[in-house]
């Protein structure tokens, strides 16, 4: 049983998830996410915890930025969008309940205000930024340190929001550049 109450989307996702684990789920209903949501989301913060578990496209980054703002503290786990795909739709209910699995052994706790450890001249030095293949070189760093994909900009500050090191940096890069990974 996973102690923290995990926020997914809608039904189906919460299908998905406990096909996967034991756990309790906090629907948001859609990307409106009302203040009675945030309220649910906040009380389970309070007594539980939170991991956010959204879609790995546009809606469900927006949802994960608002319960974040509105509800600090939450864990976070991504799914990488290749895995939550099936015949062209994304979701979490898409993915298998292994994916899902994995990403709720490697969430990672949001410090919003961290400063940061991974300076922007770094993302772009890596081609991480102003690069020919910087989407899909942030693409697999971003599964490869389970933080989801994102822009040259959401990856800087999600590289310090999650507190990943230069060592943890260093090593995906490292994967990337020797080649046999894939998005």
């Amino acid at each position: 049983m996973i102690k923290e109450l995990i926020v997914v989307e809608g039904k189906s996702d919460t299908v998905a998830v406990k096909r996967a684990v034991e756990a309790d789920t906090i629907e948001t209903g859609g990307s409106a996410v009302d203040r009675k949501v945030i309220a649910k989301i906040a009380l389970a913060m309070e007594r539980r915890g939170v991991i956010i578990l959204t879609d790995p496209d546009h809606a469900g980054e927006r949802i994960r930025k608002i319960v974040a703002a509105k509800v600090p503290g939450c864990k976070h786990a991504f799914i990488p969008e290749k895995d939550a795909t099936r015949k062209g739709d994304i979701g979490v209910e898409n993915a298998s309940p292994e994916a899902i699995r994995h990403a709720l052994e490697h969430v990672h706790t949001s410090f919003e205000g961290a400063p940061a450890i991974i300076g922007l001249d770094e993302l772009i030095a890596a081609g991480l930024m102003v690069h020919p293949r910087a989407a899909e070189r942030r693409m697999l760093l971003g599964n490869l340190l389970g933080i989801g994909y994102c822009n040259g900009k959401q990856l800087y500050k999600r590289l310090a929001m999650f507190g990943i090191t230069h060592e943890e940096f260093t090593r995906a890069l490292a994967q990337i550049d020797q080649g046999g990974i894939t998005s």
